[in-house]
């Protein structure tokens, strides 16, 4: 814990968060999950809320990969709707759709579909499992 508070007395959980104008504090990532693109911080949890709202979407966890030019990218895990017509939505159409909505740097490099995303037992995306897959490759 010595580590983990600075000389001003501050304690740095590791937590990414904001304060509305109303002053209530929302807790939106962690500071481990960053992924570092050519310098800048995307926040994985900001492009799987974006993904969520894809009307073929059912569930998507985005992690970190690396990259010889930028570093870090952003590879997206995606679970589509059973329908038929999320079936036949193609990951570069959703990369395209991702483009088209945030900057450059926080685009989605890299997508796989998969059967489900791996969770605890509270929800929580087990990224671990989603790196240790990509680093097995």
């Amino acid at each position: 814990t010595a580590e983990s508070i600075d000389r001003d007395g501050w304690y740095h959980t590791g937590d990414v968060g904001y304060v509305d104008d109303e002053g209530y504090f929302f807790i939106v990532d962690r500071t481990k999950e960053l992924i570092k693109y050519k310098g800048l911080q995307v926040a994985p949890a900001e492009l799987e809320a974006l993904l969520l709202t894809h009307p073929a979407i059912l569930d998507a966890a985005v992690v970190r990969r690396a990259d010889e030019e930028a570093g870090e990218v952003p590879k997206a895990y995606v679970v589509l709707k059973p329908d038929e017509t999320s079936k036949a939505t193609t990951g570069e159409a959703i990369m395209g759709w991702v483009a088209q909505r945030v900057a450059p740097h926080k685009r989605i490099r890299h997508l796989e579909f998969i059967e489900q995303i791996p969770k605890s037992a509270s929800g929580k995306i087990l990224r671990r499992v989603l790196i240790d897959r990509e680093k097995s490759r």
